[in-house]
């Protein structure tokens, strides 16, 4: 039986609309961590919302932590900062508490759609009323705190672990240290993963759920350095559950390593951590949960990853130092693995996973029954057509809209004859502007680097938008390639800093003049732009009005409520 199921779902729903729940059957305690303020403020309300619609256990403290102002400190700083919020908010009282901590934070460069709302708020197209992925991950993890000392779990909001284990096994969190599952994968996922080198007395490899214990942690290392290392095994048995990702996709020998997903520290590890952040006062830098915590425990830890910053996406001044104290700090604390043996990791962090997952052929939607279609209305009508591979989620599609293959639609209304192209991405964001709300519509290709940045205005040739360079697409809406152009103030010049969506009165107006842009740049005719006022991406979400957002949600949930509702009474009316 898979840790999901029909079940487990029911139950958290049942428990959203009980308090009848036992002591230590739910988190004591689930935090949110937030990049900023204002992202903080949105994942409350959207939290509000759903206690309201008794869609959240209400027997459980939420909590969401925004980072400091400042400079980003990754997810590991927020780690810490979420600590620092938990004692501030209960005191000593947190003590005794399980916690979920789930990383929420960021701007989701490489999945927009999930941008101005937040990841773990993002739709699936799974349960009735459908779910989004804060319901999956208490769902995924309903039993962990019957078997759990208090301390802290940690996960991230993009990820869906799912497993299959004994019927009378539990997994437990009870040891002190760091607890981490670990997943059969191939070499390949252990190269952008962090790596456990097992210790071999502790573990057989036999069986669903083994509890080891790891003697050193490789964060994304090249395959050369799992073989050095002892982290690679050897399976000849075909596990359950397994997938082009996993070990023993035949019954042959194959070459495997166990990576991670999500981990646990118990209270005294937690409030060691606290402590040496009140100490820093503050960071100055981004470290990472998983490669500087993990890679400090164990016995075989050595300090030398504290120089390496060869999987760095910024390189702070003061990171090998932090990561030299963290590493003093940590260095003899136990690493104890749950080695799942049956197991799957997914990842839906960007357009091409997300629409993989959501629509193709994979194991993930058949494990969870997955639909294309999520919180939208689109009519019964010949000309409404959705392409294969394409997801619609928060949106209103009108009698004459066509969709192609392999597209995102999200958070938008299309109330006109239209063909959007194939693997096209489509996001609406309402705006809080001086005159009030108004609306931007960003388009691009679902392949489009939104992370990639130039220095200078003459590289900005190889920032492509839809297959043509953007210099390319500036001639066709009749704007200048100028510092101006892009909003970033550190030089980062790049598609999701370059000042290109119109603002409009309406919604679908914005998506009409999106739409437009794109079909000038298809067609090589000029479709000019510089009369409006226009935003980048990151403009889109300083800007953005929540409240609006959540507004349109609710009018399309409040809608296929009624109408599913009218559906039911049709059919018991023609039963009779």
């Amino acid at each position: 039986v898979f840790l999901l199921n029909s079940s487990t779902l029911l139950l958290t729903r049942h428990f959203s609309k009980s308090s009848a729940a036992r002591p230590g059957e739910l988190w004591d305690a689930v935090v949110l961590t937030a990049a900023d303020a204002a992202q903080a403020g949105a994942f409350r309300e959207q939290l509000a919302e759903k206690l309201r619609r008794e869609q959240l256990p209400r027997a459980v403290r939420y909590l969401v932590c925004a980072d400091p102002p400042g400079p980003r400190i990754g997810n590991g700083g927020s780690t810490l900062h979420a600590l620092r919020c938990l004692e501030e908010q209960y005191g000593d009282q947190w003590t005794s508490f399980t916690v979920l901590l789930i990383h929420s934070g960021g701007y989701s460069q490489r999945l927009p759609n999930a941008s101005a709302l937040g990841k773990i708020f993002t739709a699936l197209p799974l349960g009735e009323p459908l779910y989004q992925m804060l319901e999956l991950k208490l769902s995924m993890y309903i039993d962990f705190p019957r078997h759990m000392k208090p301390g802290v779990l940690v996960t991230c909001s993009d990820d869906i672990e799912l497993y299959s284990t004994g019927v009378t096994e539990a997994i437990t969190f009870d040891k002190p240290g760091f607890t981490a599952l670990a997943h059969p994968s191939d070499l390949a996922v252990g190269t952008t993963h962090g790596v456990f080198v097992l210790d071999p007395s502790s573990f057989s490899g036999k069986g669903g759920l083994e509890y080891g214990s790891c003697y050193r942690f490789l964060h994304k290392p090249d395959v050369e350095t799992m073989h050095q290392s002892g982290a690679v095994c050897v399976r000849r048995d075909r596990p359950q559950l397994s997938s082009p990702g996993s070990c023993g996709d035949s019954a042959v020998a194959s070459e495997c390593v166990y990576t991670d997903s999500v981990f646990y520290m118990d209270h005294s590890t937690a409030q060691q951590l606290l402590h040496f952040y009140k100490q820093m006062g503050t960071l100055g830098c981004e470290i990472d949960a998983y490669g500087d915590f993990l890679q400090a425990l164990g016995p075989g830890a050595t300090p030398d990853y504290t120089k390496n910053t060869r999987n760095v996406s910024k390189e702070d001044s003061g990171l090998v130092a932090v990561r030299q104290q963290l590493y003093s700090l940590l260095q003899g604390t136990a690493l104890n693995v749950i080695v799942l043996n049956n197991s799957q990791f997914y990842h839906i962090g960007t357009t091409q996973e997300y629409l993989f997952h959501f629509t193709a052929e994979s194991k993930l939607r058949f494990e969870l029954g997955l639909q294309p279609v999520a919180f939208s209305i689109c009519p019964d009508s010949p000309g409404c057509v959705i392409g294969p591979g394409s997801v619609i989620e928060y949106s209103r599609i009108g009698p004459e809209v066509s969709v192609g293959k392999g597209s995102i639609v999200s958070g938008s209304y299309i109330n006109f004859s239209v063909d959007i192209p194939s693997e096209c991405f489509l996001s609406s964001v309402s705006v809080k502007m001086a005159d009030g709300v108004e609306y931007v519509t960003m388009v691009f290709g679902v392949g489009d680097d939104l992370k990639k940045s130039v220095k200078s205005l003459s590289d900005i040739h190889s920032l492509r938008f839809f297959g043509a360079s953007l210099p390319e697409c500036l001639d066709l809406w009749s704007l200048e390639a100028s510092d101006q152009l892009f909003s970033s103030e550190d030089t980062r010049l790049g598609l999701w800093t370059a000042r290109i969506f119109p603002v409009c009165s309406t919604l679908s107006e914005s998506v009409r003049m999106s739409l437009n842009m794109l079909n000038s740049v298809q067609h090589k005719s000029a479709f000019k732009v510089s009369g409006f006022q226009l935003l980048s991406v990151e403009e889109m979400l300083t800007y953005k009005d929540v409240e609006d957002m959540l507004q349109f949600r609710k009018q399309i949930y409040d809608e296929i409520c009624l109408q599913r509702q009218k559906e039911k009474s049709d059919y018991r009316m023609n039963g009779t």
